[in-house]
C-alpha cells in the first residue's frame, strides 16, 4: 500500500496499515510549514469561536506552549472526528466535531448560529495552503462573519527518481491511498506514470472523497474508488 501524505501522519497511517497485515510503503509528497507568529497574532484578536479542517493545526499548537492557555476553552469547530480529537488532545475542551469536509463543517458553524444568535466577533478560520474554498464560500453566502489565517502551507516534497522508482516500481503496489486533491495531482504527475503508465494498470486508486477522485487522468479513471464518507476510516474500508 502506497501512502503519500505527509509525516506524521503517513507513519501513524503505516501502522494502522501493519496492524490490518497489509505493507506500507511510505512516500509522503509534502509537508506542512507553520506560521505560527501569524497565528499567535490571530489568537489576540477578538473572535467568537476556532474553526480547523485539518489536525496540521493542533499539531501547529502543540508547539506554542503556555501562550495556548487562555484560548482552551475557545469554542472549536473541527472538519472532522480526527481532527476534533486533536484538538482536544493539546487542551481545548469545547471542541464539535462535523461529518468530514468543508460543507459539513460550514453547516455546523451555521447551526450553532441559528441556535446562539449571530456571533459579535468574527469566527477565526485557522487553515492551510492550498485549501478548498467549500467551507469559506458557505460561512460568506450565510452571512456569517469570519476571518481566515493561513496558518500552515504545504510544500512539495521531491525524491531522487531512485527513490520514486523503487516506492512506484519495485513492485508496483497494490493501492495508493489518496486523501487530497494535491496529493492526487502530485502522485499523477510522477515519472513513473507518465512514462510507463501501462505498469500501473492494476493499481487502486483510492480516493477518499469525490473532488479527490476527480483528478484522477482519465486513463486511469475505472480504477478509482471513493469512500463513504471524507474520513480515514471509510477510505481504508475500501481495502
Amino acid at each position: 500500500m502506497l501512502v503519500l501524505r505527509p509525516e506524521p501522519a503517513a507513519a501513524r497511517t503505516a501502522r494502522t496499515l501493519s496492524a490490518r497485515g497489509h505493507d506500507a510503503v511510505l512516500l509522503p509528497l509534502s509537508k506542512a510549514e507553520h506560521d505560527i507568529e501569524a497565528v499567535r497574532e490571530a489568537l489576540a484578536t477578538p473572535h467568537a469561536a476556532i474553526a480547523v479542517t485539518s489536525a496540521e493545526i493542533a499539531r501547529l499548537f502543540s508547539t506554542i506552549g503556555t501562550d495556548l492557555a487562555p484560548h482552551l476553552s475557545t469554542r472549536v469547530f473541527a472538519v472532522g472526528q480526527a481532527s476534533a480529537d486533536a484538538m482536544k488532545a493539546v487542551g481545548f475542551h469545547d471542541v464539535h466535531a462535523a461529518g468530514g469536509d468543508g460543507a459539513a463543517l460550514a453547516e455546523s458553524v451555521i447551526a450553532h448560529v441559528r441556535v446562539s444568535g449571530a456571533p459579535e466577533s468574527p469566527i477565526l478560520y485557522l487553515a492551510g495552503k492550498p485549501r478548498a474554498s467549500g467551507f469559506e464560500n458557505r460561512l460568506r453566502a450565510a452571512s456569517i462573519p469570519f476571518r481566515t489565517i493561513e496558518s500552515y502551507r504545504m510544500m512539495a516534497l521531491t525524491y531522487p527518481p531512485t527513490a520514486v522508482a523503487s516506492a512506484l516500481l519495485e513492485p508496483v503496489p497494490d493501492a495508493v491511498l489518496l486523501y487530497s486533491p494535491e496529493s492526487a495531482r502530485a502522485f499523477f504527475g510522477l515519472a513513473p506514470l507518465l512514462e510507463m503508465p501501462d505498469r500501473f494498470a492494476a493499481l487502486r486508486l483510492l480516493c477518499m472523497s469525490p473532488n479527490v477522485a476527480a483528478i484522477v487522468p482519465e486513463r486511469f479513471a475505472a480504477q478509482a474508488e471513493i469512500a463513504t464518507a471524507p474520513d480515514e476510516a471509510s477510505l481504508l474500508a475500501l481495502l
